[in-house]
């Protein structure tokens, strides 16, 4: 078995992995590392904000080929790197990692995550419907205690996990339940969970 690199995997670094076609985004090298001791995946890295031509390039052939899934670091800066990427490759899917879960002492990324929350990131992988519908409306926010009130802020990062579709404000908190296609059912039976 190969890797993106053609360097020989060893079948003992992937029993009991899950494995994944599209190839996921991440923004450096530990990301990287951190990903693929979590599961068999091939990756690539952006560096950063300033994506270059080649690496461009690779993320176009990847999408044509496999797909994308951009997973990039739960702060300003990872949230910046995945609007870019989401512009260029609009049916990209997308795997959101709880900031809790990125820290380690004032650092937050990826590459700080166990392998258990990288796997229950990508296994909650979302992407952007073809056609929007308009299910969920600002006065389901209010009545759900997820805007305007206090404890809206945690509820929205509690749900967003349980969803999969990360922490956002309130307004794209409302923007990604419609893009992403979640169902009244759904949203209903994680806001009971959490």
């Amino acid at each position: 078995m190969k890797n993106k690199a053609n360097e020989e995997i060893t079948d003992n670094a992937n029993i009991g992995k899950i494995s994944i076609e599209e190839v996921i985004v991440v923004e450096g090298r530990d990301d990287e590392t951190a990903v693929r001791n979590a599961v068999q995946a091939s990756t690539i890295a952006t560096h950063g904000f300033h994506i270059n031509r080649k690496t461009w390039e690779k993320l176009q052939n990847a999408y044509e080929s496999r797909g994308l899934i951009i997973f990039t670091d739960p702060d300003f800066a990872g949230q910046q790197i995945r609007k870019r990427i989401k512009e260029k490759f609009p049916l990209a899917k997308e795997a959101f990692l709880a900031k809790k879960d990125a820290l380690k002492a004032d650092d937050i990324g990826i590459e700080n995550a166990a392998p258990k929350a990288i796997c229950e990131a990508l296994s909650k992988v979302q992407y952007t419907t073809k056609q929007f519908f308009e299910t969920f409306t600002q006065a389901d926010m209010l009545e759900n205690g997820l805007s305007g009130g206090e404890g809206a802020r945690q509820k929205r990062e509690k749900l967003g996990k349980a969803l999969g579709i990360g922490y956002a404000n309130t307004q794209s908190f409302l923007k990604k339940l419609n893009e992403y296609g979640i169902t009244k059912e759904e949203f209903d039976k994680k806001l009971k969970e959490i």
